[in-house]
């Protein structure tokens, strides 16, 4: 059963700042540091390759101390009125009717709203009473991915049927005022909040890229290198410097064994449509695919005008690289990494 993507399209929240904008609110921030931690500080800010964060709160709020829940109010609302406006758009995009999907599938890790977004949607864009629903809220930045693999598995079961994943993140809401760890900075630094759509199909007549073969890949005993601890101010970001590394040293396995089970290698294909995981990880992989005749510019694009926005940025970049209008046969190939530590494969066929 063939599956294809027919439409991706994004929604970013109403407030944005560059990262020159930022520092000022840095200083406020860091007013009782030592001067040398300050400098630094704004050096990884600086250094981060992203110019423009958006945000579903103002500056102000971001750095004016709030509880755990009414942050994630103002996430719960957020993400509400953004996953309604980028659904919507995807559909029109499509010239589908909201009725006729079968499978929704939500991604968010930044939050926590029981009932799930799916459920707000079902009801604003009166979906089908009996359209199958699938919350994922733990996989962080490789649940974009997830969420196709997932809606793929589906539609191979359910011929003429449609799927669609939404992913809402706002790393935002995660913000630790009281935390000056590295991995909180870091994070502040290289994240931003965005969402986005993809649109799937198993109907023989829709059309766009063909989803060739996914695959998932689980690092063993890396539990601990990234993710979110609960506290009582909130989600605490965890991320582990030798994240990078650790990806440069699994790497081959990640891709080679994946493409030589379709018949493939790196050199066939002609996009590679891979998460951006902050500037270090981007770096590695960069060093990694030009050693193998490849780049990851619109990569770098997306992670530059946006930040990385966890689940929603891989689809950012497949938006970008569809809206180059690849040509008729030529491969693609979807990567991002998350917490488990995983990493996730898409195969793609334009």
């Amino acid at each position: 059963m063939s599956v294809k993507i027919i439409s991706v399209a994004k929604q970013l929240p109403k407030y944005s700042r560059t990262t020159e904008e930022i520092i000022p609110f840095l200083d406020h921030w860091l007013i009782d540091q030592d001067e040398r931690f300050i400098r630094k500080v704004k050096k990884i800010f600086e250094g981060a390759a992203v110019d423009k964060r958006y945000s579903i709160m103002d500056p102000i709020e971001v750095f004016t101390k709030t509880s755990f829940q009414e942050r994630n109010d103002i996430y719960v609302r957020e993400v509400i009125d953004l996953g309604e406006k980028v659904l919507a758009k995807t559909l029109q995009k499509a010239n589908w009717n909201p009725e006729t999907l079968d499978y929704i599938i939500t991604v968010s890790c930044t939050g926590i709203m029981i009932p799930s977004l799916d459920a707000y949607l079902i009801n604003s864009l009166k979906l089908r009473q009996d359209i199958v629903r699938l919350p994922v809220t733990e996989m962080g930045c490789a649940a974009g991915i997830s969420g196709i693999i997932y809606a793929r598995n589906f539609l191979k079961a359910n011929p003429n049927k449609r799927a669609a994943v939404i992913a809402v993140e706002s790393p935002t809401a995660t913000f630790q005022l009281d935390d000056f760890s590295m991995a909180n900075i870091v994070s502040a630094a290289i994240f931003g909040d965005g969402a986005a759509c993809v649109l799937l199909s198993s109907y023989e007549n829709d059309e766009g890229p063909e989803i060739l073969a996914d695959e998932m890949y689980h690092f063993y005993d890396n539990i601990d290198m990234m993710g979110f601890k609960l506290t009582n101010s909130g989600l605490q970001m965890v991320l582990d410097v030798e994240v990078p590394e650790t990806i440069a040293n699994h790497f081959p396995n990640i891709i080679h064994p994946f493409l030589e089970k379709n018949n493939l290698k790196i050199n066939d294909i002609d996009h590679l449509i891979f998460h951006p995981g902050g500037k270090k990880i981007i770096t590695t992989v960069e060093n990694l695919f030009s050693d193998l005749g490849k780049n990851i510019n619109v990569t770098k694009e997306i992670l530059r005008l946006y930040g990385n926005m966890s689940s929603a940025t891989v689809l950012y970049v497949l938006e970008q690289i569809m809206e180059n209008q690849p040509k008729k046969g030529e491969k693609g190939l979807m990567l991002s990494f998350g917490p488990g530590f995983s990493a996730q494969r898409v195969l793609l066929e334009f």
